[in-house]
């Protein structure tokens, strides 16, 4: 094949070639695989054409002779080279254009125009040009429909609201969105560059833990088939899901799609739905549910660990007097005033909750049931604290019932249920207390009523009797007075511990015929004691319910009228719940009691509530300190803390303190140095009989000449 007849795709000419004949020219064009033919410049028609040019304008063999060179041309630029080459002026034209064939289709080609020589019949030359087009029509198709699917494949992409990333095997970045950058927080312009090392770079630096992700996508690099899915944590705190599949192309891998989706908000909205569904709206505590959770997995531990819990119900008592007073406004901030205080007194692993309106529930894990009473305490202590809101000042107290796992019961419901029954005890023998669930009265009671009978009986029989335990100066050691505590052997049940018995006398009613029998008795003793040339003062503990007896001054005085003892030897003590009870009743009696001359005492202080503005106006000579903030003396901050401010308070209200269940000599020390003035306990003897008490006194009660100087041990009896 000659130059002047290969494709316009090779070098193009920039001379004419040698003269050639006609027909020699016509038989190369049909070698040409192109579609190809020659234009007579002179009169500008097509004067040969090939089978492929046939072929490619859809005509019949012959069909294209004769016609203008400019009609099958769709281009300006072709006018103008037809336009020129008649003037003369010509040279190779190559390019790609449109052409329009006579059907009216438009034809993508290559096309290049070139001019060259023919001989003539009288053995001269005349000049002609070489079309020769090249159908790229099924190219550019292929090529558009390319550019179709890539617009739809990024449409896609980008109507997707996760984060794409498309990359080879290579890990090279071969598609993404702008979703990917926005998570990301990475510049387009970077993604754009298909800098890739700079794209992994930058996703590593935002990561919280580069090192792990780096490993994650080696190992998936290593392993093409794989699909994965796991979350990444952003230096930012976003948290996003990681989601890799492998990208096939013709049943081969070709690389990884990556998609990422935010989970923050989501993430935040379920912390929030969980919290919501687990604590009180109003208080932030645990709700019913969350308690319920809590006292499964407590009860599950304990009895892996062969141990208890205690579960409290905190009842506050009269609060609808708030919300009828002040406002269930003021209500709502005052129950959440009342559970910051009751957290605040807790241990870090104990459980808070809101059982609704005015109940808590405390869940104390591990405890025993004096740990359980020692947390009682702690909260009848906090939520007795004054409070003061929108000018108006008042003070709480709270009735406590308390359930131990796994003797009371081991769900949450059994123990809600027995505490609850506790606590509604607590209320019945006038508030501002607490109390263990009595189990056996729960299983059978038939035990409560037959506890009850013994009882009855026991004071008919006279088996009840009274012991008598030593109060010490702590300035000089000397015995200041005995508190009379009552003792009871059954000779069926055995020995009655009082917190066994007192309960079902206080539940039964029957603490008052028991109570003015210890008060006689004590009267009496205190009388045979002061005949002997012994003044020793006795201290009797007075229920709630014995208080609140109509004929409560005039047993007293009746008593103290038939003994002939001096009142003063006489010392009654008071539980803080009956200075609550119609305070200004309790202020009428005690005053009248001051008028017999007796002296009065507050039992347990500390424990219970206190109005101090009614305390101030009591005629109360001295305050008790409740063994609870003793037992943790000298190394309790907070026992410490208690202490001392009872004593402060004490010496401004210009009343005595004594503590009560010193059994070391370092709490005796502590109280000694700290302004205490008296105690009892182990420490220096346990409660004796009234004999026993006699025999005891010399050693007990040392002449003034013997007594130890302030400040040095007490030798410990044993009785």
């Amino acid at each position: 094949m000659t130059p002047a007849l290969s494709p316009p795709t090779r070098a193009p000419e920039t001379a004419p070639a040698a003269d050639l004949d006609l027909a020699v020219c016509t038989s190369l064009l049909e070698g040409l695989a192109d579609a190809a033919w020659l234009v007579d410049l002179h009169s500008a028609t097509v004067v040969a054409a090939n089978g492929a040019a046939h072929q490619l304008f859809r005509c019949a063999p012959q069909g294209l002779l004769g016609e203008p060179a400019a009609g099958l041309a769709a281009s300006p630029e072709d006018l103008v080279w037809w336009t020129e080459a008649a003037a003369g002026q010509f040279a190779p034209l190559h390019s790609d254009t449109v052409v329009a064939t006579p059907d009216g289709r438009a034809l993508h080609v290559s096309r290049s125009i070139r001019p060259v020589h023919l001989r003539a019949g009288d053995g001269g030359s005349a000049l002609h040009a070489l079309v020769v087009l090249s159908d790229r029509s099924a190219e550019q198709r292929a090529e558009a429909q390319r550019e179709e699917l890539l617009a739809e494949l990024q449409a896609t992409l980008e109507s997707t609201a996760d984060g794409i990333l498309v990359t080879d095997l290579g890990g090279r970045v071969r598609a993404f969105n702008r979703r990917f950058a926005d998570l990301w927080g990475m510049p387009v312009s970077l993604l754009q560059q298909h800098d890739d090392a700079a794209v992994q770079a930058w996703m590593a630096r935002s990561l919280a833990d580069p090192v792990a992700y780096g490993q994650r996508l080696q190992a998936l690099a290593q392993a093409t088939l794989i699909s994965a899915n796991d979350r990444l944590e952003l230096v930012t705190g976003q948290v996003l899901e990681r989601v890799t599949r492998p990208l096939f192309s013709g049943g081969r891998p070709q690389g990884r799609v990556w998609s990422f989706r935010d989970l923050t908000e989501g993430l935040a909205a379920q912390e929030r739905i969980e919290s919501l569904s687990a604590h009180d709206p109003l208080t932030g505590v645990a709700n019913r549910s969350r308690l319920t959770e809590c006292v499964a997995q407590a009860v599950l531990q304990s009895r892996q660990a062969s141990g208890s819990l205690a579960l409290l119900v905190v009842d506050l008592d009269r609060f609808r007097h708030i919300n009828d007073s002040l406002g269930h406004e003021v209500g709502d901030r005052v129950l959440l005033d009342v559970a910051q205080r009751i957290q605040g007194c807790l241990r870090q692993e104990d459980l808070l909750a809101r059982l609704g309106g005015d109940q808590f529930a405390v869940v104390v894990s591990p405890a025993d049931a004096a740990a359980a009473e020692t947390t009682a305490r702690r909260v009848l202590n906090v939520v007795a604290q004054p409070c003061s809101l929108d000018g108006a000042q008042f003070t709480l107290t709270c009735s406590i019932g308390v359930a131990l796992a796994p003797s009371h019961g081991s769900t949450a419901d059994e123990l809600v249920r027995h505490a609850e029954a506790a606590m509604r005890a607590v209320k019945a023998a006038g508030r501002a207390n607490y109390r263990l669930h009595q189990a056996r009265a729960e299983v059978d009671r038939r035990s409560h009523m037959k506890l009850d009978h013994a009882m009855r009986q026991a004071l008919v029989s006279g088996r009840f009797r009274l012991h008598y335990q030593p109060q010490v100066s702590l300035d000089d050691g000397r015995i200041t007075g005995a508190e009379a505590l009552l003792r009871w052997r059954d000779p069926e049940l055995g020995e009655i511990s009082p917190s066994r018995f007192i309960p079902v006398a206080e539940d039964s009613g029957f603490i008052v015929p028991i109570g003015d029998w210890v008060l006689s008795q004590a009267v009496r003793q205190a009388a045979l004691w002061h005949s002997k040339g012994l003044s020793m003062p006795i201290a009797v503990n007075v229920s709630a319910l014995q208080f609140q007896q109509g004929h409560f001054i005039d047993r007293v005085a009746s008593v103290l009228a038939v003994s002939g003892v001096p009142p003063q030897l006489l010392e009654l003590e008071l539980t803080e719940s009956i200075l609550v009870h119609d305070a200004e009743e309790a202020l009428h009696r005690l005053h009248a009691l001051a008028r017999l001359g007796v002296k009065m005492s507050i039992d347990d202080f500390g424990t219970g509530y206190s109005s101090l503005s009614y305390l101030k106006r009591f005629p109360i000579d001295k305050l008790k300190i409740d063994r609870s903030f003793v037992g943790g003396l000298p190394d309790d901050d907070s026992d410490a803390g208690i202490v001392r401010a009872i004593l402060q308070m004490a010496r401004a209200l210009g009343m005595k303190v004594i503590a009560e269940g010193v059994e070391t000599e370092a709490q005796r020390s502590f109280l000694h140095d700290a302004g205490c003035d008296e105690f009892q306990g182990y420490l220096f003897a346990p409660a004796l009989d009234a004999l026993s008490f006699e025999q005891r006194l010399p050693t007990l009660a040392l002449p003034r000449h013997e007594r130890r100087k302030p400040g040095s041990p007490i030798r410990l009896v044993r009785g």
